[in-house]
């Protein structure tokens, strides 16, 4: 409220005053640098682009714990984001070399709207997936935010990747870090804590979200004991690869291949040389080891026990449940694995476990043979012109051995891939948390491919995502983000979702659409699927058993624990 003293001042001097306090409040002091925002007057939210949240890691840097940022108090423009970290694709063929990037690429980017008097709104603090090889933290999560009645401030974030940020071996844990990618995420979660109240947030409300390698990035720092933040978390298909020690054999193989690729030598103290070579030397190691010396479709380089940051396998240290968290959500889709099979490679039996043994190398003949068991063929012939079809989870065939584009040996082995890494894992997180707050979900909207998701919680959607679909899945997150509860009372199907439970009587909420004009789709690994647009389209949430789903899914993900010991992850 305004009030009217004697003091005449010309309305023209009382309105630039106005406009004058708007556009001061986009320059934000950091203490280390001012940075200067804008106002997207579409979004209606003050938006900051390529804040430096860390030092560039370069040289001495490299390969060491994020340090805080030089000073520099000249405003900075922050309208543009900051240069993407260095990255590789993965192990396919004919993948070309990626220039693009900079080792100057610790930046995050923030999305606030705007608050009146002292309120402070909750944070959702976004990593990106891509195997910790790939990715960046260009996601605008403006319609996320707006979809939510403009609730909550998004931050997202960039972290080291590759060799630049998992780079692994005895030398490394004596001169540097060997998580040093996982170490930058902690350190941006810091830096929320310490610097979101001047942009309106709640330092005591973060939310900590991530897809793939980012959901797998926020398992390890609820696991951390060197972190000390109490955020709560939202996991999209937590990703788990082979996770060895600091100085097995696997990542100080890796180690010196890199170092020999950079001109650096295969044995002894390498590290010193490497952090005296340029950039682009060490970019073009990171292509020539990851395509030569990794599994289709992953990155060579992940993250490892380093006995501080990590302190153990997280399927065994989940099992402890003592995680920083104050809750969880978890999902996965309907289709996790085929993005990470070849699916031309592999026709018949012998296929499968050639396949197998490549994947998991410590696997016995009688352990494939167990894989096997488990995972049982109800289609023996191989019938390459079988019908393909999604299945409903509940009844009928499952998605062991029938999707859209597999059936047989080969669907095995996609399922395989899917429990394994994401699935079983995800399962894992949600226990791990009990008795605090864990929910959990299934994003089955045909195809249901690894990464669909994103699109629909953060756009632009794909033509199988309905505007009421991912209006309702974005409301699932900011419910979540500002209640640490789920539910959407205006949403049918979404008004009772049950808390997780260890064991047979674990209940998710499965996320589908049914109606709309099929049209065919290309997935992202060339297969040819059937899709649903509108017009039609509607919404099918529901409450399912995570246990029974898919033909029993909690006894196989049981089974997998037993594998642990071969499978270092």
């Amino acid at each position: 409220m305004y009030t009217i003293k004697r003091v005449w001042v010309p309305l023209v001097v009382c309105v630039a005053a106005w406009f004058g306090t708007a556009e001061s409040s986009l320059t934000v002091d950091l203490d280390y640098a001012l940075y200067k925002g804008f106002h997207d007057s579409n979004t209606k939210l003050d938006v900051w682009l390529g804040i430096r949240y860390a030092a560039a890691p370069y040289g001495e840097l490299r390969w060491k714990a994020p340090q805080t940022p030089k000073k520099d108090r000249k405003i900075q423009n922050a309208s543009n984001y900051g240069s993407v970290c260095f990255q590789s694709y993965p192990a396919i063929t004919g993948a070309p070399p990626m220039p693009e990037g900079d080792e100057d690429c610790l930046f995050l980017n923030v999305y606030a709207p705007r608050t009146t008097g002292s309120k402070k709104l909750p944070v959702l603090m976004w990593i990106h997936g891509g195997g910790y090889g790939w990715g960046d933290g260009r996601t605008d999560m403006s319609a996320m935010i707006n979809d939510n009645d403009n609730s909550f401030i998004g931050v997202s974030i960039q972290y080291r990747l590759g060799p630049f940020g998992f780079l692994s071996s005895s030398e490394v844990r004596a001169k540097g870090a060997p998580n040093a990618g996982l170490l930058d995420a902690a350190f941006a979660i810091q830096w929320i804590e310490e610097h979101i109240h001047k942009f309106g947030g709640d330092k005591n409300k973060i939310t900590v979200s991530g897809e793939s390698a980012g959901a797998g990035a926020l398992l390890h720092l609820n696991l951390a004991p060197t972190v000390k933040s109490k955020f709560q978390g939202i996991a999209a298909s937590p990703y788990l690869p082979g996770q060895h020690n600091y100085d097995a054999e696997v990542p100080t193989k890796k180690y010196y291949a890199f170092s020999a690729q950079a001109g650096c030598g295969s044995s002894g103290d390498v590290l010193d040389c490497l952090r005296g070579k340029d950039s682009a030397t060490l970019q073009l190691a990171n292509f020539n080891v990851t395509v030569s010396g990794s599994v289709y479709r992953t990155w060579a380089f992940d993250p490892v026990t380093d006995g501080s940051f990590i302190t153990g396998p997280p399927s065994q240290t989940l099992l402890k449940k003592k995680v920083n968290g104050r809750a969880i959500l978890v999902g996965t889709n309907a289709n996790e694995g085929a993005l990470f099979v070849p699916q031309e490679d592999i026709s018949n039996l012998e296929d499968l476990k050639t396949w197998l043994h490549l994947k998991y190398p410590l696997f016995s003949d009688q352990d494939i043979e167990t894989i096997l068991a488990v995972y049982p063929n109800t289609n023996e012939a191989d019938d390459p012109s079988a019908l393909k079809f999604a299945t409903n989870g509940i009844s009928g065939a499952t998605n062991v051995n029938m999707s859209q584009v597999a059936t047989g040996h080969l669907q095995r082995a996609n399922v395989i891939v899917a429990e394994a890494t994401f699935i079983c894992p995800s399962y894992w997180l949600s226990t791990a948390f009990l008795p605090k707050p864990s929910y959990h979900y299934q994003y089955s909207v045909p195809f249901g491919a690894h990464l669909e998701d994103v699109y629909a919680y953060f756009g632009p959607n794909q033509l199988q995502q309905s505007p009421s679909f991912s209006l309702a899945f974005r409301q699932i997150w900011g419910n979540f983000i500002r209640n640490s509860n789920p539910e959407v009372a205006s949403q049918p199907g979404l008004k009772a979702w049950p808390k997780w439970v260890d064991g047979k009587g674990a209940k998710m909420m499965n996320l589908n659409t049914t109606g709309g004009a099929p049209y065919e789709a290309t997935t992202q690994f060339g297969a040819k699927v059937t899709q649903f647009t509108e017009p039609g389209l509607k919404n099918v949430f529901g409450v399912v058993g995570a246990w029974d789903w898919e033909g029993g899914r909690g006894e196989r993900c049981e089974f997998w624990k037993t594998m642990l010991d071969k499978i270092p992850t």
